[in-house]
């Protein structure tokens, strides 16, 4: 029996400015990946969203970025440990302070962008992140690829593999960066046979047409790209229809 979970960004909009359809994404999902202010986000945002997960029970995780939000999260920044523990500390405090305001509370962890692709490969960075949760909250989980550097320096944390069917994979089962084309996957029927080879078959085709194994618990379908809605109820769907049952892993 498989069980998957379904995840997404959200509250990635900033002020006035409005980004994905948060609402109807939380009618699909499993778990909100909510962001905590530092790529996007702000306090009456991450107040929203929580509430509205919390009404449809949606697991919250803590989507933790480096502070970049003109880069949108998505600049590497070489950033101390310390200081990198530091930020992301105050970052899960804050938005589990307002999930807790709304009779919720932060279940898991996630890195984005630039910070999650460099906790996959840096040790040094990806001990910084799995400090401050152990700070935190030991008991929360960290999501992240299913190779992540952070599995190897979890020391007693719980790390949850996951894989996305709307992004491009290397061979050795790296995401492929953003500045390449190709990175993202728009087709629709390719996103869904994707998530159902994922979550049924265990692997994925990377960019050079090789099949990579890849066993993970959670599947993201980004909230940021046109059509999103549509697309992660297509996956829902065909993931329900292959005997998958959805269910978060928080």
């Amino acid at each position: 029996m498989t069980v998957i979970d379904i995840n997404a960004d959200l509250g990635e909009g900033f002020g006035v400015w409005k980004l994905g359809d948060d609402s109807a994404l939380l009618d699909v999902i499993t778990s909100a990946n909510v962001a905590c202010g530092f790529h996007a986000g702000d306090p009456l945002i991450m107040r929203r969203v929580c509430a509205a997960a919390v009404e449809r029970g949606v697991t919250i995780g803590a989507q933790v970025s480096y502070w970049d939000l003109a880069g949108f999260g998505r600049r590497e920044m070489d950033v101390a440990a310390p200081e990198l523990t530091a930020e992301v500390l105050y970052q899960l405090a804050a938005l589990d302070g307002i999930a807790r305001a709304e009779g919720g509370r932060v279940a898991y962890v996630k890195p984005h962008g630039a910070l999650y692709n460099r906790v996959a490969r840096d040790p040094v960075q990806a001990r910084a992140v799995a400090d401050a949760v152990r700070a935190y909250d030991p008991s929360l989980p960290l999501l992240t690829l299913p190779a992540s550097a952070v599995h190897d320096v979890a020391d007693g944390l719980t790390v949850v593999a996951e894989c996305f069917a709307d992004r491009a994979y290397t061979p050795s089962g790296a995401l492929v960066s953003r500045r390449e084309p190709g990175a993202v996957v728009h087709d629709p029927d390719a996103v869904v046979r994707r998530a159902v080879q994922m979550a049924v078959g265990g692997s994925v085709v990377a960019a050079d047409g090789t099949e990579v194994p890849l066993k993970a618990r959670s599947i993201c379908v980004h909230g940021d790209t046109p059509g999103a809605v549509d697309l992660a109820k297509a996956v829902r769907s065909a993931l329900s229809d292959a005997g998958v049952i959805l269910e978060s892993f928080a």
